[in-house]
């Protein structure tokens, strides 16, 4: 195995309260795997730790074997570790590919425009409705199109690993489907490493290779997809299923 990620015994304190627990676990490179657990777990918390933008207090973030640990974000993006967080976050009074163009800040001088151009056009392959919609404000797309700009966006940064944080989120069931296809075709298609955090925890288990199960900031449960799918104690807390 090829670890991309390597978190080991990671601490994490909001004021009294410990956040991350002695949380460890890795991301092997191709994979995607999802953390779950409930709200209030950490899950976020973890995500914004590795990402750079929360700091540990102990332990180690390895991200191609170069402890990130005390790095600064933009630092870690140059890297290629890109991060999607909750509730979208899109750049509502730009044109979506405005939006697009800020994903590939980082190395815009010296990809060149062309580089960057081509790129584009490979992420409208991808997201066929963004090109359609290519000079609309992102503020007036609807909201799963506005996820699929987010991630097409973090596809822009030429992400080696792609935190996503819940990309389902507020979504009607329909299109919660669509966009996690498109995360297994970022896998699939273009090889990109996925670390997803989501609700829905039956479709993402679906498209997943791995998964862990966080509770009060630490890691308490880990399997494959399958594993975790039979589990009894995650079809209870998670699927809502009773099983006597």
């Amino acid at each position: 195995m090829n670890p991309v990620l390597e978190i080991k015994s990671i601490f994490y304190n909001y004021g009294p309260i410990q956040a991350l627990k002695e949380v460890s676990f890795h991301v092997n490179k191709g994979e995607i795997v999802t953390m779950l657990g409930a709200n209030g777990a950490g899950k976020t918390t973890l995500l914004k730790t590795i990402s750079g933008l929360k700091k540990p207090s102990q332990g180690q973030i390895l991200f191609n074997n170069n402890d990130i640990s005390a790095w600064p974000p933009e630092k870690i993006v140059q890297k290629r570790l890109i991060h999607v967080p909750e509730h979208r976050q899109v750049f509502s009074t730009l044109t979506v590919t405005d939006n697009l163009y800020l994903g590939a800040f980082h190395h815009y001088k010296k990809s060149g425009k062309k580089e960057i151009n081509d790129l584009i056009e490979k992420v409208f392959v991808l997201f066929p409705i963004l090109k359609e919609r290519k000079d609309q404000l992102a503020g007036t797309l609807s909201g799963g199109q506005q996820q699929m700009l987010a991630i097409a966006r973090a596809l822009m940064a030429k992400p080696d690993l792609l935190l996503l944080d819940e990309p389902s989120l507020g979504l009607a069931p329909l299109i919660v489907k669509e966009v996690l296809l498109y995360v297994k075709n970022l896998r699939d298609e273009f090889g990109i490493t996925v670390l997803l955090i989501e609700q829905n925890v039956n479709a993402s288990l679906k498209i997943a290779d791995r998964g862990y199960v966080m509770s009060q900031g630490s890691i308490v449960k880990e399997g494959t997809s399958a594993e975790l799918l039979n589990d009894v104690e995650v079809r209870e807390a998670f699927l809502g299923q009773t099983v006597n």
